[in-house]
């Protein structure tokens, strides 16, 4: 009776190998395994929150083009505040800004404002300059200058990412290594921790230059231009 057992036993496995085993692994092929909260293995998205409005702002570019808040609407888009005599974090900061280009290079619906913290050194000749040496060529990436006073409460109130002027530090001025990342309805965006507390802001340097953030903030951005 033992024996008569064993082999029901190993039918019953046989047969359920045959008929579930290969959907199992077409499923994995597929990246469609479920966890326990229904969502699928490797495609889970994060929880993104919007936390403001970005104040409207107008300034030049590399180009000599007027560019405003407006030039961005219905796109998504990454904000830094950097100068071109920056000896430190933002030949990282905008290093790693390229790998957002090269990913989104086909994307109409994505662009970069960069704002120059040194607007009186940084004229649209010198962006123009520097957009070249780093191969700055997605249509939709501004190098941004006019107004100090403008781009200093833009950066520190419109966005709380300090800037300031500082003889005392390595190039004169201090800053944040921090992108911020807008949605198409022009709010800041970001996703939120497994707390579900708010990120903010992305590192856009890392430790040792590591990239920071970046591929963090790649799979935001996609999950942004998908909706």
């Amino acid at each position: 009776m033992k024996n008569k057992s064993y082999i029901w036993v190993g039918l019953v496995i046989l047969i359920f190998g045959i008929i579930f085993i290969p959907e199992i692994v077409n499923r994995i092929k597929d990246n469609d395994v479920v966890d326990e909260d229904r969502h699928k293995v490797g495609q889970k998205k994060a929880e993104l929150v919007k936390l403001g409005k970005v104040p409207a702002f107008t300034f030049i570019n590399q180009n000599n083009d007027t560019i405003s808040d407006k030039y961005y609407a219905g796109k998504v888009y990454v904000v830094e505040f950097f100068f071109t005599t920056c000896p430190t974090i933002c030949p990282i900061m905008n290093t790693n800004m390229l790998k957002l280009q090269e990913s989104f290079r086909n994307e109409n619906d994505f662009g970069v404002a960069s704002f120059t913290i040194n607007p009186k050194n940084d004229t649209p000749e010198v962006l123009k300059e520097y957009a070249q040496k780093y191969g700055i060529t997605h249509p939709n990436w501004n190098l941004l200058t006019g107004d100090r006073e403008m781009i200093y409460g833009l950066s520190n109130t419109g966005f709380n990412l300090y800037a300031g002027q500082n003889a005392n530090v390595e190039g004169g001025f201090e800053h944040s290594g921090l992108f911020a990342l807008i949605d198409k309805e022009g709010n800041i965006t970001c996703r939120t921790d497994q707390f579900g507390n708010p990120k903010v802001y992305y590192d856009g340097v890392g430790e040792n230059g590591d990239g920071g953030d970046i591929e963090l903030l790649k799979e935001d951005i996609k999950q942004l231009l998908n909706e």
